[in-house]
């Protein structure tokens, strides 16, 4: 059957009238959580910052390692049910990615056995949207039986969880992105976001670096972009540098034996000078070149970074300044050499 010219304009425009209603549903759903967050952070010039400080205290105090033995004293137990489960879930691993050790205690598990995972330095965040999870019942009884310290993150001041606590995370009012008002939606993101922040502002706390985060996230490419360059770097015989003075017709031999595209060229004391790319060979082209020495052919002032530089930073480095390797020094010293194959073989590029 043959589609006429007017029926395949009424269905294309039938289409983006739809695209164009999704979109702005999308977008709806957007601006309220967004709203939602506006709201979370202007609480914290409304009361929040208190007891967000003093939960922040409590959390670093049971956590930090012990000065002798470098064992945590206790950890951050978290528990929630439902939507506030799932984000427990989130907000215990980056607690515990972020150097906070924390695990989670599904509630309804908690009260048939689980709570023999809980010890007398641990810390109870439980999260409630109304304060009135019964199912968190097992795990607040608990906390008040053993002393436990008892955070609450509910958006209700005068709930059964916040009366039980003993800091209380009082989240605002705000308008779910559901239609109905009923799905967790602005309330989840409200949620996330501050755990997000509890974790942050332990990292801040302790001094927690990206060496430290590198431990807890030694695989994929995040794990990659954590290595330091020292670890991924040629050394020693693998090193394409010469003297300067070096006759071309031999840096041209030791450069292309080397396989990196370019060779570094240093003082009488081993300091690095200047570097020889293929771009400088092109731009040197002549009967002449073979006869001529490094130092006439070389760009000085190399790029150049710390063995302790982050592989993720040197990609930056590579990046913007249209380079495809890069001499690592100690001082001036070079001391390795990191190509742009490097990285993609280690999956960072």
């Amino acid at each position: 059957m043959t589609i006429s010219f007017n029926e395949r304009r009424a269905a294309k425009l039938v289409q983006e009238q739809r695209a164009a209603e999704i979109g702005a549903s999308a977008r709806r759903t957007i601006d309220t959580e967004r709203a939602g967050l506006v709201a979370l952070a202007d609480a914290f010039e409304a009361g929040l910052a208190e007891p967000f400080a003093a939960a922040v205290e409590i959390l670093d105090k049971a956590t930090r390692p012990d000065s002798a033995t470098g064992a945590p004293r206790g950890r951050a137990v978290v528990s929630g049910l439902g939507k506030s489960g799932h984000i427990g879930h989130k907000i215990t691993a980056t607690l515990a990615s972020t150097g906070t050790p924390a695990f989670f205690i599904h509630p309804a598990e908690a009260g048939h056995g689980d709570l023999g995972m809980v010890t007398g330095g641990d810390v109870v965040l439980a999260i409630s949207w109304s304060g009135e999870t019964t199912e968190l019942r097992p795990i607040v009884e608990f906390s008040r039986r053993f002393g436990n310290p008892l955070i609450a993150l509910t958006s209700r001041r005068d709930s059964s969880l916040s009366r039980q606590a003993d800091i209380t995370l009082t989240l605002p009012q705000a308008e779910e992105a559901c239609p109905h008002g009923l799905a967790p939606t602005t309330s989840a993101i409200m949620q996330l976001a501050l755990g997000d922040a509890l974790a942050i502002a332990l990292l801040e706390t302790r001094g927690f670096t990206a060496e430290n985060f590198h431990r807890f996230h030694p695989g994929g490419r995040l794990g990659a972009k954590l290595n330091l360059v020292r670890d991924i770097m040629h050394s020693g015989n693998a090193l394409p540098v010469a003297r300067l003075g070096t006759a071309m017709s031999e840096a041209i031999v030791h450069m292309t034996g080397k396989g990196f595209g370019c060779l570094g060229v240093i003082e009488p004391n081993g300091g690095l000078v200047g570097i020889i790319t293929d771009g400088d060979l092109r731009r040197n082209l002549g009967p002449d070149l073979m006869t001529r020495t490094v130092d006439e052919v070389m760009t000085s002032a190399p790029k150049m970074v710390a063995p302790d530089m982050l592989v993720g930073a040197v990609l930056d480095v590579l990046n913007q300044e249209k380079i495809t390797a890069i001499f690592i020094v100690e001082g001036d010293k070079p001391i390795g050499i990191v190509h742009m194959h490097d990285l993609l073989r280690i999956g960072v590029a």
